[in-house]
């Protein structure tokens, strides 16, 4: 998947070509792509929204051990009696790894997909969440 984004220096739109990740293997045979991921931080929880065409929530596989999370998405097979002619998109599966810090809480994690975009939801844990304390007098 060709992804267009903008050149900081021209202001065109550049096209940038999905990068096939070199380190880690697989349960899957095929090729596996490193997905595109944006994060956004509140101050209530982190969002983490992962590019992920092809795939259906039953085939993404979210894994948390030791604080460290990987997503993996099977992407859906062409059918057998295609063969294709010519083609410029490669398909394949996808796999990303993230190291949590200590101030989320992972028990509350969520996940949703919508078209082609996986969003997850990551809480802040309640003392990592900024708050105002009150003063008062005596």
């Amino acid at each position: 998947m060709a992804r267009k984004s903008k050149d900081k220096d021209s202001g065109e739109l550049a096209v940038r070509q999905k990068e096939e990740l070199q380190t880690g293997e697989g349960t899957r045979e095929g090729m596996y792509f490193k997905p595109d991921v944006d994060i956004y931080e509140t101050e209530d929880a982190l969002t983490l929204l992962a590019d992920v065409p092809g795939t259906v929530d039953d085939n993404i596989e979210i894994d948390l051990r030791d604080n460290l999370l990987t997503v993996t998405a099977a992407v859906r097979d062409v059918e057998d009696r295609w063969k294709p002619l010519y083609t410029e998109y490669q398909s394949g599966h996808f796999m990303r790894q993230f190291r949590l810090g200590q101030n989320l809480d992972q028990s509350k994690i969520t996940a949703e997909l919508q078209n082609g975009v996986l969003r997850l939801m990551l809480p802040k844990s309640e003392n990592a969440v900024p708050r105002k304390i009150k003063v008062t007098t005596s």
